[in-house]
């Protein structure tokens, strides 16, 4: 396998042992819900991961089998989005992360983070090829219901709530709001996700991010404003591990531009 992209920031900060990830755990993972591992092999995966390593955490996860799938599904998952250069790898890294989901469901039908990754990862794959073309071979419904389903197994999962705001937002964006039905987006439900991630997990810099985005596809200029101070609070907010300096980063520089 190819050498992933090394994380580019200091990490220093977020080298955690087993006993100071256990005690983090519910703030690191409020976006999530992913549960406290039981497996010691499980527990070190998510010990590079939160350290930025996402190329070890991946490696780890697989090798701890089943219990591992959720921490190689986020690792890769994440380092697709923020961290790969060439698009092609990518969209081969998406396509990889919703196929594991997807055999994860089969095997664990109750786990609500087999059904969120696999959103995610279509969702991040659709956005790549263009939200049109993901529309036109029936990738909305398949985001949509699988974060349904998450939210059916964890109703607290933030990131759920960030992700079906962001789908309701991006299809009334691409295709209008009539059209939009037909994908079952809807604005109300949209903007009402969006504020429920950010109740859920108010310190989470990528739920002002999104909302932000939200506010300005689904009501335009004369949200701009709240959507600039939602992206100044981003930049703002201190980040406890590699994927939310990520975020953080990523505020910054869409102020600077």
């Amino acid at each position: 396998m190819a050498k992933w992209t090394a994380f580019p920031y200091d990490n220093s900060a977020f080298q955690y042992s087993p006993a100071t990830l256990k005690k983090h755990w519910a703030r690191l993972h409020a976006g999530d819900t992913e549960p406290w591992p039981k497996d010691a092999a499980v527990v070190a995966a998510w010990i590079h991961f939160h350290a930025g390593e996402f190329q070890l955490a991946y490696e780890a996860g697989l090798a701890a089998g089943s219990a591992g799938t959720s921490v190689a599904n986020k690792a890769q998952a994440i380092y697709a989005n923020y961290l790969e250069k060439k698009e092609k790898a990518k969209l081969e890294m998406f396509l990889e992360v919703a196929e594991r989901a997807a055999a994860q469901q089969a095997e664990d039908p109750k786990n609500p983070n087999a059904y969120y990754w696999q959103a995610y990862a279509i969702g991040r794959y659709g956005q790549g090829i263009s939200i049109a073309k993901a529309l036109a071979q029936g990738l909305g419904s398949k985001v949509k219901n699988a974060l349904e389903t998450t939210l059916e197994l964890s109703p607290k999962h933030a990131d759920a709530h960030i992700a079906l705001g962001a789908f309701h937002a991006e299809v009334i964006d691409k295709v209008g709001k009539l059209l939009g039905r037909t994908q079952g987006a809807d604005s109300a439900t949209g903007l009402k996700m969006f504020e429920q991630a950010l109740k859920l997990n108010p310190s989470s810099a990528i739920a002002m991010i999104e909302r932000a985005n939200g506010l300005v596809m689904l009501e335009g200029d004369k949200r701009m404003k709240e959507a600039e101070a939602l992206y100044a609070e981003a930049a703002a907010c201190q980040a406890m591990d590699a994927m939310e300096c990520l975020d953080v980063q990523m505020a910054r520089e869409e102020l600077e531009d």
